[in-house]
């Protein structure tokens, strides 16, 4: 009987000094400097700090309706963002796959590789061709559809066209994994591949810190969930180069 009444006051006393229930330290806050305009930048550049702390800094709110939404707001497809003379899908192939090839007389379009796929683990292969380029695609971590939901649709035309092709954002995956995942946040889909959900989850709140996007309840919950795994796990910055 003594113990349970011992018992019953320590939890009192850690319920009331806000030790109990336990959550994973975060760390310290992220740190935040406002970038240049122009396409090719973020709204804001993410210095420091944890994914998880930068979450807490993410507005927290419904979506706004998605019927006024055209994939044409983000800008051309696979613009030459960042003025390398290359497009942004072969950029990004060529960043994701290994023992890339290239066209005949071209030392931007990919003509094949192989790739460690993040989506769902496995490896696949790269061959450029009207029936072969669809088997990897190149995903919008953050998808344009709910990043127009999001907050992107107050941003203006060239800050959505970086949002759209900044590196940060991009990722070669499995073409079905990325026709499944659609525009779906993290409270709806995430990677078969449990190893790589911190990174995923990482990427997305990178994303919509870097962009002002925002986050809904259910979606902030389950990336604190994925996170609660990985708690020092560091944000990341923007993929264009400074």
């Amino acid at each position: 009987m003594l113990l349970v009444v011992v018992l019953v006051l320590l939890v009192g006393w850690l319920h009331s000094s806000g030790k109990w229930p336990f959550e994973p330290e975060a760390g310290p806050p992220p740190v935040f400097s406002t970038s240049s305009p122009g396409l090719g930048h973020p709204v804001v550049a993410v210095e420091s700090g944890t994914a998880l702390a930068l979450l807490d800094t993410l507005d927290v709110k419904g979506k706004v309706p998605r019927n006024n939404y055209q994939r044409s707001d983000f800008g051309e497809a696979w613009l030459d963002a960042d003025a390398n003379g290359c497009d942004t899908r072969n950029d990004i192939l060529r960043r994701d796959l290994a023992a890339v090839t290239f066209a005949a007389g071209s030392l931007c379009l990919v003509a094949s590789g192989n790739l460690a796929e993040p989506y769902t683990g496995e490896h696949l292969e790269f061959k450029r061709g009207k029936e072969t380029s669809g088997a990897i695609q190149i995903d919008h971590v953050v998808a344009l559809g709910n990043a127009w939901q999001t907050g992107a649709a107050g941003l203006t035309p060239v800050q959505r066209q970086s949002l759209a092709n900044d590196p940060l954002n991009l990722l070669a995956v499995d073409g079905p994994a990325n026709q499944e995942k659609s525009a779906s946040d993290a409270a709806s889909w995430l990677p078969s591949s449990k190893k790589f959900r911190c990174h995923y989850v990482t990427r997305q709140i990178s994303v919509k810190a870097a962009y002002r996007l925002w986050v809904t309840p259910a979606e902030k919950a389950a990336m604190k969930n994925v996170l609660g795994r990985c708690p020092q796990q560091a944000a990341l910055t923007s993929g264009y180069r400074r």
